[in-house]
């Protein structure tokens, strides 16, 4: 299928038009490489028979040196028997076999001019009846001998009903040759452009069967610039592959590279001179950080040399438009290409294609030699280390610092990943010290802490056996990350132990030496969190400190922070004196401290047990100006909009934590998740935590509390009550076993009492009860106990109204209105009619709507006697985010990396908009349907 060729063929219909009258001509249809030039000759031949007799010759590489191969292709259908040569001296014309056509190959008539014009008249006698189109594939590729009878034609058309019509593939070596070039000064020249952005449209529906997402059709078209060749084998390629033309495979379509296309490229390649082949090479070396002297330098080219050989290369058509320039008359610059910005490979293709001419070591010593130009020329180091990282170690001295430099780079950019291989390729490049090597393996293990924590061990492992201090050594071991969540690993406590011994911690240490061993203490504390043991060591440590500990540094801080915590899990502390210290440990902690690598996270766990928020919101406000790119930000606001109520706030800041989410933080993230789905019930998102924890959560006490909790919300939603129960019993003896009884933290008995009283079994219900309201008494925090009251209240016997009015006084103390709302909406239930009941219900249903629980609205409403509101599920200010940049037109990609979030997590949030607003893609998403939520929503 052809597309935007009408006027090439326009101007072939009106040359054979010319031609029935009497008056022969000649076209050329010139372009680069790939843009449709046999193609277009194939259908120029497409003419009903009878009116136009059409002769086709396809000149092949390989046989330029048979003489005579074209010609015999042209006019060897004539040869039918019913041709005639002029008679002899002697007798009547004669049948000719051979139509006087020289014989194959025939090297001695190549040269005749009466041989040419016996051609010729062979020609005129086919035509006197019929019109002919001579067509001429890769005229640039024809034997000698040919060429001079096509050019003998070409200059004397009159008198034959013809019309000849060839192909040529500018750049070729071939093309300049005098006989073709005589033949071009003789003919039209037509030069087929790229195809439009709407023609891409169609080609992509041609192979797919469907239309194309306004994402995937521009990159499409902008990644093969509308080359014909290249744009079908990339969709070809995707076809087989299985892919769809959709926004979410947009990416496959610009990173697409088909073997096929790299080899037909690869043949191109090969027949060029050397200066083009080298300047090809240089190119290919460089990819995307090349300028045009050190790429003329790479070539070995003088100026001269190098402006020819960029000028074959874009008339190949291999090299991208130059940005802001003119074109000829020919497609091509019309400034002189050299002057230009730095050349580019039109595709990713064209770059395989160069390099498979090439072998290995030709390969290692292009991209050395490209690496070594761009640090002489003082190029940023990610430049050249992108260099670097394709071929083996070369042990220069300069090639560690550069690695390092541009890992370092790497990391500030948020891609530890990249960090980490450009660091391991440093350690292999490097040739100096053991000081020198195990400051790049705790350089290394930085950068992977964050996406692979046994990698991390294990090189700060080695990095200490290389360290000769015992400080550095400490100070090494300090940069394996805290486990938030789960026992560290036996060798990470191993390693830290011995890092402490070393020091001697009963030692008079000053300074830094105090940090680091105030430090290894936080962590060795922190590491037998799930040992009861340890917990009640950990408490009786926290009492030894004082009352306020010392919190002067940020190791006292960190160490406090621990400590603080297992106060909080054992629930030895009461919640007021565990948010006093909270607040203090905050107060004297910097706002842009880099606290997602230390144990101080925790404090804000505390704080949330203790239902204390009101001093942290404009702390965490800072916070997330100074660093709002760290999960550890998002996961903290997450918790404090919980312990608020804000369900749909915290669920906003517990999606956003997962996707800023490192190795470090994935877990504890997933917890806080799980917490804010608990409480919203959200069956999707409890399906969604459950599913992650099969593939990846690791084995730990608190991830599996969350677990069983999470199985037990999602059976007692669907009815199964009795398996919710079991799971939430299972649940709290393993709690119990490890001497965590906080219920704020894991609430699995204030959920098994509901259940139980379902169940209709009261005494096990009631039993719960009471140890829950001790407990909640017992750490005096106003959510906690206000909640325990009611559910007593739930229970016959368990005070009634007086108990629900003594849990809504004390919850009006709290941060927590959702456990508000609900105290007054038993409490309002439990008046049965009345004016103050009313007034508490309507009390409710207002807080349960600004809490985002409607559910609990209808209840309310349904108390009260009226038909609750009719609320949309809202959407969160990310998915928000992501429809207004939907209607920027920007696609999967582009939005991903405006957010800085992976296309992965856009795709998640597009899909929850569409089931949100009831629309079913982005043309109605930005079409405004569905009574125009979609545009509410914008």
């Amino acid at each position: 299928m052809l597309y935007e060729r009408e006027p090439e063929l326009a101007r072939i219909d009106t040359a054979v038009r010319r031609a029935q009258a009497g008056r022969a001509s000649a076209l050329l249809l010139a372009g680069p490489v790939g843009i449709g030039r046999s193609a277009l000759l194939q259908e120029a031949g497409d003419h009903p028979p009878g009116a136009l007799r059409v002769l086709r010759a396809n000149a092949a590489s390989m046989e330029q040196d048979f003489a005579f191969g074209v010609v015999h292709q042209l006019l060897g259908p004539l040869l039918a028997g019913d041709l005639t040569v002029p008679a002899d001296a002697g007798g009547a014309a004669r049948p000719d076999p051979t139509g006087g056509l020289p014989a194959p190959g025939d090297e001695d008539a190549a040269g005749s001019e009466v041989v040419l014009h016996r051609l010729r008249s062979l020609l005129a006698e086919a035509c006197a009846t019929t019109p002919v189109l001579l067509l001429v594939d890769d005229l640039q590729w024809a034997d000698l001998p040919s060429l001079r009878w096509l050019a003998y034609l070409a200059r004397r058309p009159h008198g034959l009903r013809a019309v000849l019509v060839c192909t040529l593939r500018d750049g070729d070596p071939r093309a300049q040759h005098p006989l073709i070039r005589g033949i071009a000064d003789a003919a039209d020249i037509l030069r087929p452009g790229p195809v439009s952005l709407d023609s891409t449209r169609a080609l992509i529906h041609h192979h797919f069967g469907e239309p194309a997402d306004d994402s995937y059709a521009h990159a499409c078209h902008d990644t093969c610039a509308g080359n014909p060749l290249f744009l079908r084998s990339v969709l070809r390629d995707l076809a087989l592959s299985g892919h769809r033309p959709t926004a979410e495979h947009a990416e496959q379509a610009r990173v697409r590279r088909p073997a096929q296309l790299r080899d037909r490229l690869a043949g191109c390649l090969h027949t060029q001179p050397g200066p083009v082949r080298d300047l090809a090479t240089a190119l290919a070396a460089f990819g995307d950080h090349g300028e045009p002297d050190l790429i003329r330098r790479h070539a070995r080219l003088d100026t001269t040399g190098y402006r020819q050989a960029l000028r074959t290369l874009h008339h190949l058509g291999l090299l991208g438009p130059v940005p802001g320039a003119a074109e000829s008359g020919e497609g091509l610059p019309a400034q002189d290409p050299a002057a230009q910005d730095t050349p580019r490979f039109l595709h990713r293709v064209v770059r395989d294609a160069v390099e498979s001419a090439l072998t290995v070591a030709e390969r290692e010593r292009s991209r050395y030699a490209a690496a070594e130009l761009l640090h002489q020329a003082g190029h940023p180091a990610e430049h050249v280390a992108d260099l670097l990282m394709a071929v083996t170690a070369t042990h220069r001295p300069w090639a560690v610092e550069v690695l390092r430099a541009a890992a370092e780079a790497a990391l500030r950019r948020g891609e530890p990943g990249l960090a980490a291989r450009r660091l391991q390729r440093a350690l292999l490049e490097s040739t100096a010290g053991d000081g020198e090597r195990a400051r790049l393996l705790i350089e290394l293990a930085g950068a992977e802490r964050g996406i692979d924590r046994a990698a991390c061990e294990r090189h700060i492992s080695q990095a200490v056996r290389l360290l000769p201090s015992a400080t550095d050594r400490a100070a090494a071991a300090l940069r394996i990350p805290p486990s938030f969540l789960g026992e560290a690993p036996p060798s990470g406590v191993d390693l830290l132990r011995r890092a402490s011994e070393d020091l001697d911690p009963t030692a008079p240490h000053q300074g830094c030496a105090r940090e680091i061993v105030l430090r290894l203490e936080a962590r060795l504390w922190h590491a037998g969190h799930e040992n009861p043991t340890e917990l009640t060591g950990a408490v009786e440590r926290l009492r030894a400190l004082g009352s306020p500990p010392p919190l002067d540094t940020g190791g006292a801080r960190e160490l406090a922070a621990v400590l603080t915590n297992a106060a909080v899990l054992s629930s030895a502390l009461p919640a007021p004196d565990v948010a006093a210290l909270a607040e203090r440990i905050l107060e004297r902690e910097p706002v842009t401290a880099a606290r997602a690598g230390t144990a101080l996270p925790l404090v804000a766990v505390a704080q949330y047990a203790a239902d204390a928020v009101e001093g942290i919101h404009a702390r965490l406000s800072c916070e997330r100006h100074s660093d709002g790119s760290h999960a550890v930000v998002h996961a903290e606001h997450a918790l404090m909009q919980l312990a608020c109520g804000r369900l749909v706030q915290a669920r906003e800041q517990g999606d956003r934590a997962a996707e800023l989410a490192d190795a470090d933080w994935r877990e504890p993230t997933a917890v806080v998740r799980a917490a804010v789905a608990m409480e919203t019930g959200d069956i999707q998102l409890i399906e969604s935590l459950l599913e992650d924890a099969g593939k990846r959560w690791p084995d730990s006490l608190a991830l599996t509390a969350m677990l069983q909790l999470l199985k037990a919300s999602l059976d007692a939603r669907r009815g199964r009550g009795a398996h919710a129960l079991r799971s939430l019993l299972a649940c709290g003896r393993q709690l119990e076993a490890a001497g965590w009884r906080n219920s704020a933290l894991y609430p699995w008995r204030p959920r098994a009492i509901v259940l139980h009283h379902r169940l209709g079994e009261a005494r096990q219900a009631r039993a719960l009860a009471e140890e829950e309201l001790a407990w909640a008494r017992q750490w005096a925090a106003p959510a906690a106990l206000g909640r325990a009251l009611r559910l007593k209240a739930l229970l016959p016997g368990g005070g009634g109204v007086p108990a629900l009015r003594e849990s809504a006084e004390i919850l009006r103390t709290s941060a927590n209105t959702l456990e508000l709302a609900r105290t007054l909406l038993q409490l309002g239930r439990a008046m049965e009619g009345g004016k103050e009941s009313r007034a508490v219900l309507r009390e409710a249903a207002d807080l349960t709507t600004a809490c985002g629980a409607p559910w609990l609205t209808e209840r309310a409403c349904a108390a009260l006697g009226t038909t609750a509101p009719s609320v949309e599920a809202p959407l969160t200010h990310s998915e928000r985010k992501v429809v207004s940049l939907v209607g920027r037109g920007l696609t999967n990609q582009e939005i991903a990396d405006e957010l800085g979030v992976s296309t992965r997590a856009v795709e998640k949030h597009l899909t929850s908009c569409y089931r949100k607003l009831g629309v079913v893609g982005r043309r109605e998403l930005l079409g405004g349907r569905s009574s125009g939520r979609a545009f509410a929503a914008r």
